[in-house]
């Protein structure tokens, strides 16, 4: 194979690749030996069919089909052996080409650029710790026990109230005819939570114990006999039983009956899980502090069918004439991001990260448990779409680079309080509103670095020039 490379303009290069009849015709060699054995053609033993007559039988087929992996395998050589990643897919043009000929073609390529990471090391972020201050645990637990009362039983002439809990039998008729499903036993409502139809407990505050109270409320949407939904019911209540909440006593019981070993346990376990919720945020507002700045890194050359492609992002679903008028704008944010990838993507690759199938299971385990309930469906919907586990694939190899370059780059390391991380969320995340209605466009998918960049350097091939008919595998049979 001889391969020749001629710069065009800029990013533009033209990869001419040559190789000679006598290779070509070895290859052909070689796949009529691989298929002689298999042939079954009548009057001729099992691998003894003459080369010439499985020339006249599949010759065209056996040619397309060598031609076809040839293009494939010398065309990835080239680009690999030169160094050169595509951005985009590159165009093969046949020159030559045929059986018992020379194999000539040219593969028009858009070069990535060339990116400095170097820089990334001078990267200055601010690196939060929030300090949680004992009140503040103090007060989650409060909230956690007041949200899990006890209930202890009221006196016989106790009249319900808000936040009582209430246990009844009921009887529920339309237009007085009961139905499938009206009748319940041994019922609890907490008073005030609205859990069972709407406004049904509140008509149940000030019943005693016995006494018989009719409740009228509307079956919802969701009511598994369709004929009754939207109509009004009746509900003939027993009050079986009226329970007053009783604060929890916050001790070593309470905390072991949550999962901790004691009291002090607890109030360790809590701060940190107060701390982690504003620490993922924080760490949201570091990366975005790194990408900005990555976003000033000069970059001599963007190619062109990269900002195209990104502006079909960014407008997609927009009126064309809409589409038209943000074109400008919306070819600087294609920039940004497109520099963006290619400096992540350099510098993963540069620093061999990889995403380990244990990583990318992981993460999907991480996605189940956010969704409790709805497991197998999460489960099946990665297991059917293989772009969705592609697309988190992605997300954890830019993780896995952003937390690289935090431990290279050079933090600002602060310690602040819980008010202090609320304030610098809040104006976080103004800042990020302002800076998404002046770019006249609705909130988007993360754009993955390794998806904008990596799956661009593998070429696939697009001919200029039809090699005759389609090719069509050999049969074996």
């Amino acid at each position: 194979m001889k391969v020749t490379i001629e710069n065009k303009k800029g990013l533009s290069k033209d990869i001419k690749v040559f190789i000679d009849k006598k290779t070509m015709n070895s290859y052909m060699e070689e796949k009529y030996e691989e298929i002689k054995g298999t042939v079954n053609l009548k009057g001729f033993r099992p691998g003894k069919v003459p080369k010439e007559v499985l020339k006249r039988q599949f010759g065209k087929a056996v040619f397309n089909e060598v031609l076809d992996k040839v293009l494939k395998d010398t065309s990835t050589k080239a680009l690999e052996e030169n160094k050169i990643k595509p951005a985009g897919q590159p165009k093969l043009d046949l020159k030559n080409y045929g059986e018992d000929k020379d194999l000539e073609y040219v593969l028009s390529v858009t070069e990535l650029p060339k990116v400095e990471i170097k820089s990334l090391e001078n990267i200055k972020f601010d690196d939060y710790k929030v300090k949680i201050d004992e009140k503040e645990t103090d007060k989650r637990i409060s909230e956690i026990a007041k949200n899990q009362p006890n209930f202890k039983d009221a006196t016989d002439e106790t009249k319900s109230k808000e936040g009582d809990l209430v246990i009844f039998d009921y009887k529920a008729t339309v237009d007085e005819k009961p139905f499938k499903g009206g009748e319940g036993k041994n019922t609890q409502l907490t008073l005030g939570k609205d859990l069972f139809l709407k406004g049904f407990d509140k008509q149940l505050i000030g019943v005693k114990k016995n006494d018989e109270k009719i409740v009228e409320a509307i079956l919802p949407e969701n009511f598994p006999e369709k004929d009754l939904v939207n109509k009004k019911a009746k509900f003939n209540c027993k009050i079986l039983t009226i329970k007053n909440p009783e604060a929890v006593k916050i001790d070593d019981t309470f905390a072991k009956n949550l999962g901790a070993k004691d009291l002090n346990d607890l109030k360790t376990l809590i701060s940190k899980q107060i701390n982690d919720e504003y620490k993922n945020s924080l760490d949201r507002f570091s990366k975005n502090q790194i990408l900005k700045e990555i976003e000033k890194f000069k970059i001599n050359e963007i190619p062109e069918n990269l900002i195209e492609e990104e502006i079909k992002i960014l407008s997609q679903g927009m009126p064309e004439e809409e589409a038209k008028k943000s074109k400008k704008n919306f070819e600087e944010i294609a920039k940004k991001r497109i520099k963006v990838g290619l400096v992540l993507n350099e510098f993963g690759e540069q620093n061999q990260i990889k995403v380990t199938e244990q990583e990318l299971q992981l993460e999907v385990q991480k996605q189940i448990r956010m969704m409790p309930g709805q497991e197998k469906m999460v489960m099946d919907f990665y297991q059917k779409n293989p772009s969705a586990l592609a697309s988190l694939r992605g997300t954890v190899y830019e993780d896995k680079i952003m937390n690289l370059i935090k431990e290279k780059a050079k933090p600002n390391k602060k310690v602040i309080t819980k008010d202090e991380a609320e304030k610098i969320l809040k104006q976080s995340q103004k800042q990020q509103l302002d800076q998404e209605l002046k770019d006249q466009r609705k909130p988007e998918k993360k754009v993955e670095a390794k998806k904008s960049t990596e799956n661009k350097t593998k070429p696939k091939l697009t001919k200029t020039k039809s090699t005759a008919k389609k090719t069509k595998k050999v049969s074996k049979k």
